[in-house]
């Protein structure tokens, strides 16, 4: 089963407020942080799924890193992660505050672990859009697919294109710079507007960007989904914290890209109402259309 995220043409874009890791490891902080999405009007909260000891190496994971858990890689990354029981508790409380989630999946034992909460929605990082089993696995979901764009070459994209395309799986290609937090002079995008003319599918922007005027943009150039990282505090521990926007960004995003398409417009000439009545003012001379004067 899969839900077409567009299906409310006059609720575009279709918002996701990644959570990611922001929570850190507190299924608590990540309950605020759904609470602050459903309150900002978010369609969807995203997070993300890993298992440590296969994502990592050995020799990374014991290696030294100070943190609040403890002072190797592995004690901060297990730290991060979210077990069955708190998605549990995310899953309920999702459905309690009638608010999408979904998450991305690092490893195919992470994407099988998914599978039992029956989401509705699948997302490929950008880290994963090489990763061919996991993006197999995903596909043969067959549900609504965001793909991130970020770190990889058309030749990439295009593969897992062709996958998804062959399998029929619906999908959204997300515009993204893997750069946390990106600066202006690298959003690039532009680049919206050349994915959905070379792919002719869905194109969302996934930002990485501390301000709003970016995801504005993308909307504008006619991005269908937005997914912003979000935080309680951009002070927090963590790698994400500060290209994530707080409450009053996310507010921000939210209102300016859903104001886009209304003022965007249709593009054809008229004269409405309220514009016939200045005429009727301010045209004294009542003349019924122009009379050239012949010299």
């Amino acid at each position: 089963m899969h839900l077409n995220p567009y299906a409310n043409q006059e609720k575009l874009p279709f918002m996701i407020a990644e959570i990611g890791i922001n929570h850190n490891g507190d299924v608590e902080i990540a309950k605020k942080l759904i609470d602050m999405a459903k309150e900002c009007g978010a369609d969807a909260v995203k997070f993300q799924k890993r298992t440590i000891d296969i994502v990592y190496t050995k020799e990374l994971l014991d290696s030294p890193r100070q943190s609040p858990w403890g002072m190797t890689q592995r004690a901060q990354k297990e730290g991060l992660e979210l077990g069955k029981k708190e998605y549990d508790e995310i899953h309920s409380y999702c459905r309690e505050k009638e608010i999408y989630w979904f998450a991305s999946a690092w490893d195919e034992k992470s994407q099988e672990f998914l599978r039992q909460y029956d989401l509705l929605f699948n997302k490929i990082a950008s880290t994963m859009l090489t990763h061919k089993i996991l993006v197999d696995m995903v596909v043969e979901e067959g549900k609504h697919t965001f793909i991130s764009t970020g770190m990889s070459n058309f030749e990439q994209i295009d593969r897992v294109v062709s996958i998804f395309e062959k399998k029929r799986c619906p999908y959204t290609l997300m515009h993204c710079i893997s750069v946390y937090p990106c600066p202006d002079e690298w959003c690039n995008v532009e680049m919206i507007k050349t994915l959905k003319d070379k792919y002719k599918c869905p194109v969302g922007y996934s930002g990485h960007e501390a301000g709003v005027l970016p995801s504005v943009l993308a909307t504008t150039l006619g991005a269908v989904a937005i997914e912003r990282h979000i935080t309680i505090d951009r002070t927090m521990y963590g790698s994400d914290q500060s290209s994530s926007l707080e409450k009053h960004g996310l507010e921000l995003v939210m209102r300016d890209t859903r104001r886009v398409k209304q003022i965007l417009g249709s593009g054809k000439k008229i004269i409405i109402p309220e514009e016939e009545k200045v005429a009727y003012k301010l045209r004294y001379f009542r003349e019924d259309g122009f009379r050239w004067h012949e010299e």
